[in-house]
């Protein structure tokens, strides 16, 4: 891969042919390079990704641009941290966006990018004791027969060609910018909030939210808590929500 534009973002940017899991693989590296603000590692042939609650999957070669950023210039204030995986996701739907105009693109709360509604691109950050990982797996040239679920899409099953270098730079960018602002003035003040509310597709939907310790809440989205928390009202009260996993419900 050909990448001089990341490059220029990136402190610094490693490119692999293959790896296994590439938060991993940074989170390893750590402890012997250099690695700056924004360090990146990627690659188009990761063997063992994880998600959420370490779902694993592996990707055909070639189909997906796998991507993990090392931030270290984080807020002091560290509740302010449940703001970063909603910048990621920002940051990365403005960068799809930019390439798929076309289409409706935003996020599902917290950070999985869609287009049309289906899954292109999903985030997972990591806290360790150098910074936070942010990790992204965006589904590039992958047909439709390869993609995993129904529910997920390509820039290929969308009839579009990726260019990898301006997805890459620009979803730097973007959050190199977000993650600067809300480490200055906080999520309100420097326009995260705001940002956020405007690209999240969960607002609005009746959802179902899949808590960590079991719990199932059906409600109502309405709006994102000053500490990134999603808001959803359910039997006449409102409720916060920390984490969990989101399924909007269809529209009429």
């Amino acid at each position: 891969m050909r990448l001089a534009h990341s490059r220029a973002v990136a402190d610094p940017l490693i490119v692999l042919d293959s790896c296994g899991s590439t938060n991993a693989e940074l989170r390893a590296r750590l402890a012997g390079e250099r690695l700056g603000h924004l360090a990146a590692l990627v690659t188009d042939s990761q063997t063992a990704g994880r998600g959420r609650l370490d779902r694993t999957w592996t990707t055909p070669a070639g189909s997906a641009l796998a991507v993990s950023v090392l931030l270290r210039d984080l807020p002091a204030d560290v509740d302010a941290w449940g703001w970063l995986p909603l910048a990621a996701g920002v940051a990365m739907t403005d960068a799809v966006a930019a390439q798929l105009s076309a289409h409706d693109v935003g996020f599902k709360w917290p950070n999985d990018v869609l287009v049309g509604g289906r899954k292109i691109c999903g985030i997972l950050a990591e806290v360790t004791p150098d910074g936070v990982i942010m990790g992204s797996g965006v589904n590039t040239a992958m047909t439709v027969d390869e993609l995993p679920v129904p529910t997920a899409t390509s820039f290929a099953a969308l009839g579009a060609s990726a260019d990898i270098d301006r997805l890459l730079s620009d979803y730097l960018t973007g959050l190199r910018d977000l993650v600067a602002e809300l480490t200055r003035v906080g999520p309100v003040a420097s326009g995260l909030h705001a940002a956020a509310e405007r690209r999240c597709l969960s607002l609005g939907r009746d959802v179902e939210v899949t808590m960590p310790h079991g719990e199932t809440l059906h409600g109502r989205a309405v709006r994102l808590h000053d500490d990134g928390c999603l808001v959803v009202e359910a039997d006449g009260a409102e409720r916060a929500v920390a984490s969990g996993d989101v399924v909007h419900a269809r529209l009429a």
